[in-house]
């Protein structure tokens, strides 16, 4: 029995015990014959030609269009209305029959997406981080797709020298416990992480943060690029020294901006990998050792790029819109699936030797996106590039928000040793020439910037809808 599922039945003073017990089991027992089964596979694919991986993709979208035909209602009416049968669909290009599906569609009923075959009883319910504002709720075969997930997640970390058995703090959404009895860690001896609140990270507690991380001497620091940074910040600003031992940063689940990078890599001494997915499971993507492409998994998923015309990408350097249809989750699938994420495009190979789609970067949610006066869209990731520079110290923190085009309200946390006027001179002078005029300025100063509910730190509260209109600031 899957140790997590057979946790939920124990009572938590319990759990511990339990968990201890299970960690004793070797790897090659403790998971599942699927997640060995799929690991082996992709050290295998991972090396396969061009037209060998698409070969497999086209084999993998027929069988998920016949499953989706047959038994989920929402696509079995798509193809009817259509007049489509799935064998009419021979090749991804044909892909593109179908309509795009978006998160209001999933919203409006989202039973006519469970497959038919599958007991709803014995389909885990999650949602999505929600970071357009309002999440999405689907359905997942938690024992089936999170086998194959890991075995995925597995192999991308294998690139950084992550092995089964590494020890690995994690700097996550994860609620602790304990932390309210003052101890903001707790040790998972499964995976052998130290697992840290991001909730909690302030000045007093990053001491004790950084002392407990230095006693578990890990392998790997891994989580939200965003906490990871308030730790590197803390370390800089205060002097303190790296962990010897971390050999990589893994990053994930948010956009690593390029300031972030330089920090990260600066103060910890070892090189940030980032890693690129979703809780809907539609695609997976990944840096890898010879560049910092991500590196799009086509035994994941298929994934496209369209403009603002819906239109496909083709050139290198074009920016679009990442659309996913995912292989697998068939208890909930995801075809053509909008994620609003917009990705840049190339075209190059790479010296890794993976015959992969590469994206020469993630820019963001649209969500991620400032709106300027003249209603063109903004990057935020240009404009805060940066944030390794020595004016940054001020700064404890920073948030920004855009409520109306062409006004940016810019809360800061500020350090104990910086005047608000010299942080506000600061800002304007950096801000304004980076968004070269075209938005008006406020600062605003806080004692306190609220985390997401997965405890995250989002870098802009857009209240504004945005387009893949405008240019890019580079």
């Amino acid at each position: 029995m899957d140790v997590k599922y057979f946790l939920i039945m124990v009572p938590l003073p319990f759990q511990p015990g339990i968990k201890y017990i299970y960690s004793l089991i070797p790897p090659r027992f403790r998971y599942n014959k699927v997640f060995w089964e799929t690991y082996a596979f992709l050290q295998q694919s991972q090396w396969w030609s061009k037209d060998k991986l698409k070969q497999y993709q086209i084999q993998q979208l027929s069988k998920l269009l016949r499953h989706a035909y047959e038994n989920v209602p929402y696509y079995r009416g798509v193809f009817d209305e259509r007049g489509l049968k799935p064998e009419m669909v021979r090749d991804i290009s044909d892909l593109r029959k179908l309509p795009f599906l978006t998160k209001e569609i999933i919203r409006k009923n989202p039973l006519d997406f469970m497959a038919g075959n599958y007991s709803k009883s014995k389909l885990r319910y999650t949602t999505t981080g929600g970071s357009t504002g309002t999440p999405l709720g689907i359905y997942q075969d938690g024992r089936m797709s999170d086998a194959k997930e890991l075995a995925f997640t597995v192999t991308l970390l294998n690139r950084a020298g992550f092995r089964i058995g590494d020890k690995s703090v994690i700097l996550r959404g994860n609620v602790v416990e304990s932390a309210k009895d003052g101890k903001f860690w707790e040790y998972d001896p499964i995976n052998r992480n130290l697992i840290l609140s991001s909730y909690h990270m302030n000045e007093e507690n990053l001491v004790l943060y950084v002392d407990k991380i230095r006693e578990f001497k890990p392998d790997f620091i891994q989580g939200y690029p965003s906490a990871i940074t308030i730790l590197a910040r803390f370390m800089k600003e205060n002097g303190v020294e790296h962990f010897p031992g971390v050999r990589a940063i893994l990053c994930s689940s948010e956009k690593l901006y390029p300031g972030q990078r330089l920090l990260l890599e600066e103060v910890l001494r070892c090189r940030a990998w980032s890693f690129y997915g979703h809780t809907e499971q539609a695609v997976l993507s990944g840096e890898c050792e010879k560049s910092s492409y991500y590196h799009l998994q086509p035994e994941y998923g298929i994934t496209e790029l369209i403009d603002k015309e819906e239109e496909p990408v083709p050139k290198d350097g074009g920016r679009g819109e990442v659309i996913a249809t995912g292989f697998i989750n068939y208890a909930f699938p995801f075809i053509r699936y909008r994620t609003g994420d917009i990705a840049v495009r190339s075209n190059v190979e790479c010296g890794c030797g993976r015959n992969y789609p590469l994206l020469k970067k993630i820019e963001g949610r649209v969500q991620e996106f400032i709106i300027a006066r003249d209603g063109s869209s903004i990057p935020l990731g240009p404009v805060i590039f940066g944030i390794h520079e020595p004016e940054w110290t001020m700064i404890k923190q920073i948030q920004f928000l855009q409520e109306e085009p062409g006004d940016i309200t810019i809360r800061i946390i500020k350090s104990l040793t910086s005047t608000k006027k010299e942080i506000e001179r600061f800002v304007q002078r950096l801000f304004k020439a980076r968004l070269e005029g075209r938005c008006n300025i406020k600062v605003e100063f806080v004692d306190h910037i609220p985390l997401t509910k997965r405890g995250k730190h989002r870098l802009l509260i857009q209240k504004l809808p945005v387009s893949l209109e405008g240019r890019e600031i580079e």
